[in-house]
């Protein structure tokens, strides 16, 4: 976009709350950050596991994908209305401390929907899945915003993206490998359970030993409902908040249905399908690892512009491609491409309330899931119904809007001088 300029990080950020109770040592910062990013894994590997298994859901239920995409859509509601409840909670009790609880809940949800005996059992299970999940990655972001100066937080954002990023990679690829494999979702859904205590074992071995900020005090859930409040009353915030909102409808919504894309249209087994789409994954993965010098010399405007463009232009491709193999490559540009603009995404959200971080990036995964709800249900009704045009032009048009549209918001606010 001409006249795009670059902000660079010369927007002073808004107020810092006071340092964390427990000494922040560089050893400990580090240790935590490493366990929150395997937290980030598995917790990365569920959002995407069941991307792969909606045929393999489909004909074991005998439905179609698109009402085979419940599962997806129900663990998203789930997932962000329970940040809503799980920030302020973060804040009170601290963060590090709520994802441990959350990640050994999550390990009984998913395998009791390994266990389960019917779809409409599954769907049921899968909310309560959904609910313990949301209190991981969320709370994990909002810890790092705690802990790392604003300079330095969007770098090490990327590390924790890492995490779940890998999280996510693994997750379509075994979604895939099990949908065509005997063991089927059962299988996918009882190796996370097994993950989940993994990392929540270690989790608590170290929690004493991880810095936390003091307690955000709170009356009740009337005091929980004003500390979200003050979260969407900054105009700042509400900018964020829609530009995740669109995010979720109309890029994560969609991708739900790319395996089963190329699957229903080349005529590709699931396993390579989903295996394709992976490397949406090792897409961000490479921006994570690039994050340091991409930041300082594109600046957060230009980065969120570009990823836009990005972003369309790879719903355009996988629209037109001639022959499925062009997935891959297309997919992998598509993931760094979207990384752009997401992770500047969540760190302009760590910043929104720092005095009430926990509550403010429940608030901003609330809306990213609420959209990725809305997003699925729009998509498996075009997929089942409209055919691939209405399921990837869509996109292909609003994510250059949501780029450009951020970019402008973000150029407005350093004129501004904004806090």
């Amino acid at each position: 976009m001409p006249g795009c300029g670059d902000v660079r990080f010369r927007v002073p950020p808004a107020p810092e709350p006071a340092p964390p109770t427990t000494p922040a040592t560089p050893a400990a910062t580090r240790a935590a950050i490493t366990l929150l990013s395997l937290a980030a894994f598995f917790s990365g590997a569920a959002l995407r596991i069941c991307d792969g298994l909606l045929p393999r859901l489909a004909a074991d239920f005998d439905i179609t994908p698109g009402t085979a995409g419940r599962v997806v859509l129900t663990f998203s509601i789930a997932y962000g209305v329970a940040q809503l409840g799980f920030g302020p909670l973060g804040d009170r009790y601290g963060k590090a401390r709520l994802v441990c609880a959350a990640l050994f809940a999550s390990a009984v949800g998913a395998a009791a929907c390994a266990l389960a005996t019917g779809f409409d059992a599954l769907v049921a299970l899968r909310i309560a899945w959904g609910l313990s999940a949301a209190g991981v990655i969320p709370l994990g972001m909002a810890w790092v915003g705690d802990a790392v100066p604003y300079e330095q937080r969007q770098a090490t954002l990327a590390r924790l993206l890492m995490g779940t990023l890998s999280g996510m990679m693994a997750g379509q690829l075994a979604g895939g490998l099990f949908a065509d494999s005997g063991w089927g979702w059962r299988g996918a859904f009882g190796t996370l359970a097994v993950g989940y205590v993994a990392i929540g074992a270690l989790l608590l071995v170290r929690l004493r030993r991880i810095p936390s900020a003091p307690p955000v005090r709170t009356a009740g859930v009337f005091g929980f409902a004003r500390q979200l409040a003050a979260v969407v009353a900054v105009p700042w915030a509400r900018v964020v908040l829609a530009a995740a909102l669109a995010e979720g409808v109309f890029l994560l919504g969609p991708m739900a249905f790319l395996p089963a894309y190329l699957h229903q249209r080349f005529g590709l087994a699931l396993s390579s399908a989903s295996a394709m789409i992976a490397l949406y994954a090792v897409g961000g993965l490479l921006y994570a690892m690039a994050a340091r010098p991409i930041v300082r010399r594109l600046g957060e405007q230009r980065m969120v512009w570009t990823g836009g463009i990005g972003m369309g232009a790879g719903f355009v491709a996988f629209h037109w491609m001639p022959v499925g193999w062009i997935a891959a490559p297309v997919a992998l540009a598509m993931g760094f491409a979207t990384y752009l603009f997401h992770n500047t995404l969540q760190t302009n959200a760590t910043q929104m309330v720092p005095a009430a971080r926990g509550s403010a990036m429940a608030v901003f995964a609330s809306c990213l899931f609420t959209g990725q709800a809305i997003g699925v249900t729009l998509a498996g009704f075009a997929f089942d119904h409209a055919g691939p045009a209405a399921l990837l032009l869509v996109p292909a048009v609003a994510m250059p809007l949501a780029g450009a549209g951020f970019a402008l918001a973000l150029r407005r606010r350093a004129a501004r001088g904004a806090g």
